[in-house]
């Protein structure tokens, strides 16, 4: 309905913001892949488990290099800062992290950023909203940023006090440990490990040879044919990007195809990091033919090193999980356009396949179908189970409030009208202030690698995670009243939410499985934030 003028200047803006995105995320790749920090005494690693050792000595071998190379990509970072007491490697490690593309080089995405939020303002505008939040939200379950700011400030409010009693009990271990008289960004995640192993004397080193890579996708596999009658069979007649990837034919009951399935698990040179599920075919109705998707899900997995098999973190087991219930959003699909077809839904909504499943691998009957250790083939022990439980509500506070803050700074991109901010790294600082436990480090920005929002589809829909966290602990409490493994209730929600895509409104839809709206209770009990 634009007159011509207009369209003409509706495809520039597009032309241009779809260019900003590629080099905004083409920058925050290079600085990735062009940090490595190599350590060649070891006696500097202590703390650090073999096996990460192993893996950083193995990238070193691969680089001809002597010693340990640990990066940016997360199966690297992120053992590196939970567990190496060198204060000052961890220190020099997170500031690398987190000045990703705000660096005074070529890669810099400060521009990039204000440009991309002034463009989409301007974008937003130009089809008569107000701001490019108002425009992305009419067609989510939120429908207005005011929804969204009051749903993120409710939270807050529930979240804050449990969030400042933490840092406070982590302040106080940190100080009783080492006389640390103050905790910084880089010390929070090595703390916190070594609170947790005194609290619940459980930690991610014990609990990997529980998880290795093949058996917990044959957990999900088999987790998927309890609810949903799937069968899973490996083959080898189809092209693939690369010899990694794995192919999958997907059957139902009958034997009758569903879907072809794509799986690729390890990082390497080039590939994006995180984790995602991505479509190459929808599935469709066309010419009286039910055209069948493909559907992809990509990780980033600590590989197998020369003596141990690909075992898996706790984090990484719920990360496999959660990318698999966007795979079967997919591949139980069921409506007439591909448009509408699989995860085509409200982004608010999108989340509630992926984040369910994640509550499976928390029950004893589903982890008693894939959590074998390696080497013995025991069940992992029911009182591991329990220190699962009850350490997943561990800094739970301290966790809402960090994706609040994350949702907060997207409506401060989003939400407003960016053209008089000048400063990235200042206008991020109002944003944050409200959520703020740790100094600020002047050296990182996070906006300039915040890819969810400038370079995914998430802008002015990071809140989507929380919101969708209180579909899921109001839909999984409905399995759990039943049975996790309920047919009924399974059937229920594959044929209310699962097959149907974005052919109706998603609280329409969630209702008809749930019988009522969901109720926030759900997941701030969940979550031990109220009782």
């Amino acid at each position: 309905n634009l007159n011509d003028e207009d369209k003409k200047e509706l495809r520039n803006l597009d032309s241009e913001l779809s260019k900003l995105s590629l080099t905004f995320g083409e920058h925050v790749l290079a600085e990735t892949n062009n940090y490595e920090l190599l350590i060649t005494d070891e006696s500097k690693l202590e703390g650090l488990p073999d096996s990460e050792k192993e893996s950083a000595a193995q990238l070193a071998k691969e680089k001809g290099k002597e010693g340990f190379i640990f990066t940016l990509q997360h199966p690297s970072y992120i053992p590196f800062m939970k567990y190496v007491k060198n204060r000052e490697l961890r220190k020099e490690l997170s500031i690398a992290f987190g000045a990703k593309a705000f660096q005074d080089n070529k890669y810099n995405n400060e521009e990039i950023v204000l440009k991309i939020a002034n463009l989409r303002h301007k974008r937003a505008n130009l089809l008569g909203y107000k701001t490019h939040a108002h425009f992305v939200l009419e067609e989510r379950m939120a429908k207005t940023p005011e929804k969204v700011k009051g749903f993120l400030e409710e939270l807050l409010e529930k979240a804050k006090p449990a969030a400042e009693k933490e840092f406070k009990e982590l302040t106080a271990f940190a100080q009783e440990l080492d006389g640390l008289d103050h905790l910084e960004k880089w010390d929070s995640a090595y703390y916190s490990e070594k609170l947790k192993q005194k609290l619940f004397d459980v930690d991610d080193e014990q609990l990997k040879p529980y998880f290795q890579l093949e058996n917990v996708i044959d957990g999900v596999f088999t987790v998927a044919n309890k609810l949903y009658d799937l069968q899973f069979k490996e083959v080898h007649d189809v092209d693939t990007y690369h010899e990694e990837v794995k192919t999958y034919r997907v059957t139902d009951a009958k034997g009758e195809e569903v879907a072809l399935f794509y799986a690729d698990f390890h990082p390497r040179e080039g590939k994006r990091g995180g984790a995602w599920m991505t479509v190459y075919r929808d599935q469709e109705k066309k010419d009286g033919k039910n055209i069948r998707p493909h559907i992809s899900n990509v990780c980033n997995f600590s590989r197998a090193t020369a003596k141990k098999p690909a075992l898996l973190t706790f984090n990484e087991v719920t990360t496999l999980f959660h990318e698999f219930g966007h795979a079967l959003h997919g591949m139980l699909a069921n409506t007439k356009y591909a448009s509408l077809s699989g995860a085509s839904v409200y982004w608010d909504f999108v989340e509630l396949p992926s984040q369910v499943l994640e509550n499976w691998c928390y029950e004893p009957e589903a982890l008693a179908l894939f959590a074998n250790h390696y080497e013995t083939g025991e069940i992992i022990p029911k009182e591991l189970i329990e220190k699962i439980k009850k350490s997943a509500n561990f800094q739970e506070g301290m966790q809402t409030l960090r994706q609040l803050s994350f949702g907060t700074l997207d409506m401060a991109w989003h939400g407003i009208d960016p053209s008089t901010i000048k400063d990235v790294k200042e206008h991020e600082a109002q944003a944050f202030a409200n959520t703020k436990l740790f100094p600020d480090v002047a050296e990182n920005c996070m906006s300039t690698s915040f890819s969810h929002i400038f370079q995914g589809g998430y802008s002015a829909g990071y809140y989507s995670y929380k919101w969708a966290e209180v579909l899921d602990a109001d839909a999984f409490a409905y399995f759990k009243e039943e049975g996790i493994f309920n047919k009924e209730i399974a059937t229920k929600f594959k044929e209310n939410v699962l097959s149907q895509g974005g052919t109706e409104d998603p609280m329409v839809l969630y209702k008809r499985f749930r019988g009522k709206e969901p109720n926030p209770e759900a997941l701030l009990k969940r979550a031990g934030l109220i009782h």
